[in-house]
């Protein structure tokens, strides 16, 4: 199973080269902080991307997260329980369990034969799409155009570097929690009593949590 540090290095090694020659190539200039932005996106791995609100009490987005998790792994293997149980680092009594807890169609999936490297594809082509465009303003528009023009080969290029399995379930947890506890902190001004009241945990719930995860509050 893949770690985040070894998603870090493929990144830096593999994906970044291939950005920056597209940049080169299509925009006519390099531009280091839209390369960063889709790096750091596509870090995450895009199966596991998943939008951070912490509007939402911590409880309820973390319930939130698993069942997109179980969701995409579910649409990239069309349903099969035995291959996500693999994937996710559970049994499959548990994937069976989830599905119904989070209340997943799973019979939608099992109708859908898209396979894993096109989802994957489809997710990085998004990120890569949805953060130029970002930048358009300072971005010419007619390179812009040829860059998206040629962006579902940069992002199938990208795509095939990827690892094939994303992280576990459990090590992805920790990366969520780690991600919406810091946006959360980081409203709140760093105070731990403000931030556990806004996400809903009891103050000492929230601070062996940190301590857990190694999150220093400054």
């Amino acid at each position: 199973m893949t770690t985040k540090q070894e998603l870090e290095l493929i990144v830096k090694k593999r994906v970044k080269p291939i950005l920056e020659k597209a940049m080169h190539d299509f925009l006519g200039v390099t531009i280091t902080e839209i390369e960063e932005d889709i790096s750091d996106k596509i870090k995450h791995s895009p199966l596991i991307e998943f939008e951070i609100d912490t509007k939402i009490s911590f409880k309820k987005a973390k319930k939130n997260f698993k069942k997109m998790y179980l969701h995409r792994l579910l649409k990239s293997h069309s349903g099969n329980i035995s291959d996500v149980a693999k994937i996710s680092g559970l049994d499959r009594r548990s994937v069976h369990r989830l599905v119904i807890e989070l209340k997943i169609k799973i019979d939608q999936f099992r109708k859908e034969f898209k396979k894993e490297e096109y989802t994957k594809h489809e997710a990085v082509q998004n990120i890569v799409e949805e953060t130029v465009e970002t930048y358009k303003s300072a971005l010419n528009p007619t390179k812009l155009k040829e860059f998206y023009k040629h962006a579902p080969s940069i992002s199938k290029n990208i795509a095939r570097e990827l690892p094939k399995s994303p992280l576990t379930l459990s090590a992805a947890e920790k990366e969520f929690e780690k991600a919406y506890l810091k946006k959360a902190l980081k409203e709140n001004n760093n105070n731990i009593s403000k931030t556990a009241k806004k996400i809903g945990l009891r103050f000492e719930t929230l601070h062996r949590k940190l301590k857990q995860l190694r999150i220093t509050v400054h």
